[in-house]
């Protein structure tokens, strides 16, 4: 786990595009809805740019394999690369954004997943995250719905 840079944009934004192309297709069909590279790129730059959000990557034998983000009381992102999924990639990075939030004294912490993410839903349930009455709607096309997560978090 290494703390990401702004000279890291190009692989957050391949590792996001990555997975959610692997996980959303059925949400954002490719052929219909293409990646937004330029926006995601953006909002890579912004995040690294912010002193208020924690970026970071997540390597294996020292290739980025997946990446998170934290700030306020969110983990804000959360992707693995396909090609690393099921080696505990996404746990690791995980619970080392829980442990990030929890050292800023967060006691409560919150996340956004796609409602139609049934795999990702799932990854969160299976660690405690229970589902809130709050929604959002995606600001890309097709303007899917987003659900909110809650988890409480003892503090150390």
């Amino acid at each position: 786990m290494r703390q990401a840079h702004p000279e890291d944009v190009e692989t957050l934004l391949a590792i996001q595009r990555e997975a959610a192309l692997d996980a959303y297709a059925h949400i954002y069909p490719p052929e219909r809805y293409p990646f937004p590279n330029d926006d995601i790129r953006a909002a890579w730059a912004a995040a690294l740019a912010d002193p208020e959000v924690e970026v970071y990557l997540g390597e294996s034998d020292g290739v980025a394999a997946g990446s998170v983000s934290v700030a306020g009381d969110f983990l804000r992102t959360l992707y693995v690369r396909p090609a690393d999924q099921g080696r505990g990639v996404g746990s690791a990075l995980h619970d080392f954004a829980l442990e990030r939030l929890r050292e800023r004294g967060i006691r409560r912490a919150k996340l956004w997943t796609l409602e139609e993410n049934a795999s990702g839903r799932r990854f969160y349930e299976r660690r405690g995250w229970r589902l809130t009455d709050e929604t959002r709607i995606v600001p890309f096309p097709p303007h899917p719905l987003d659900v909110q997560y809650a988890l409480p978090l003892e503090q150390s």
